[in-house]
């Protein structure tokens, strides 16, 4: 039951003042004001109630029992049909002979009011490989060098425009960190570089398997995006040496890699944007410590709470 905003009496209240008149025999002046309505309001709840009982004292809808104005279903049906063949609003509005505002209306109420709702969603196929190892995704976020306290910190973002000449300040440049992510556990490796050229994807990949392989995991696959780097043949001979498979993301599908940008985007709000850094040599050095935490400490909701390195632990103990 939706009470009415402006309605002075609930339910309850409108009963009370029913039962002061007909049972304890107060006069409807005396009941009214008690209730704090006047004497018409207290007369029309009294009639409700002999008429209909305690079900007459809930609000009605104030919809009209007649619309002569209503748009007709067939009118209705009409306009999401062309709708559904791509027309907007106007257009529609135009071969009805219609008013704009109204087709909108019908269309906003019939969940069609964006073209994209015509899209049917894509539905998400989760998966996670059962070995540690069986896959690893990586990927490389950008972030902006500092050089003192941004935006971020204390919300100015009139010290990057020069305002006497209308020019930004000169860029101070980017860092790249690289990451590494294992499917089954989540276990992960980062590396804040200088760039993300084919060399140094090469140079991150082997010290990222060397971290795996610390932890007793062997990489037998893995899964980048179609980057510059990662499509580049020394990249491809790298991952032959070291006895993996080399896969790729389709195009414009950063799902398929869902892993690991879920991975940057904990990492960017827990580390990146997570403490206030005077310099990027101090945010670089507060990542080892950070991902120690992400992978010993911080529990992760897909692992059912468990935290990557007891995740790892745990399905060893299911192959042994």
């Amino acid at each position: 039951m939706h009470l009415h905003g402006n309605a002075r009496l609930t339910p309850a209240a409108r009963l009370l003042l029913v039962r002061r008149v007909r049972d304890e025999g107060w006069p409807v002046g005396a009941a009214a004001v008690a209730a704090g309505v006047s004497v018409r309001t207290a007369f029309k709840w009294l009639a409700r109630f002999r008429d209909e009982g305690i079900e007459g004292l809930v609000d009605r809808s104030s919809r009209p029992h007649r619309q002569p104005t209503r748009i007709g279903a067939d009118r209705v049906s009409a306009i999401l049909a062309l709708r559904r063949l791509w027309f907007t609003a106007a257009q529609i509005a135009e071969i009805l002979s219609m008013p704009l505002s109204t087709v909108s209306v019908i269309l906003k109420r019939n969940g069609l009011g964006r073209r994209s709702a015509l899209v049917p969603k894509e539905q998400q196929r989760r998966y996670e490989r059962a070995r540690p190892g069986e896959l690893v995704h990586v990927d490389i976020k950008k972030l902006a060098r500092i050089d003192g306290l941004g935006h971020r910190v204390d919300g100015d973002r009139s010290r990057h425009v020069n305002r006497g000449r209308g020019r930004r300040r000169a860029a101070i440049g980017y860092e790249y960190v690289h990451v590494c992510v294992d499917d089954a556990t989540r276990l992960a490796y980062a590396e804040v570089l200088a760039d993300e050229r084919a060399t140094t994807a090469v140079g991150f990949l082997r010290r990222a398997v060397r971290f795996f392989k610390s932890f007793g995991i062997r990489v037998e696959r893995v899964l980048t995006d179609n980057g510059a780097a990662y499509i580049s043949r020394l990249h491809g001979h790298c991952v032959q040496l070291l006895g993996a498979r080399h896969l790729r993301t389709r195009p414009r599908r950063p799902q398929t890699n869902g892993k690991a940008e879920r991975f940057i985007q904990t990492m960017l709000d827990g580390w990146a944007y997570g403490a206030i850094y005077g310099t990027s040599h101090e945010r670089t050095r507060a990542l080892p410590g950070w991902l120690e935490l992400y992978n010993r400490r911080r529990p992760h909701g897909s692992l059912s709470r468990q935290t990557p390195l007891q995740r790892l632990n745990n399905l060893r103990g299911s192959y042994n």
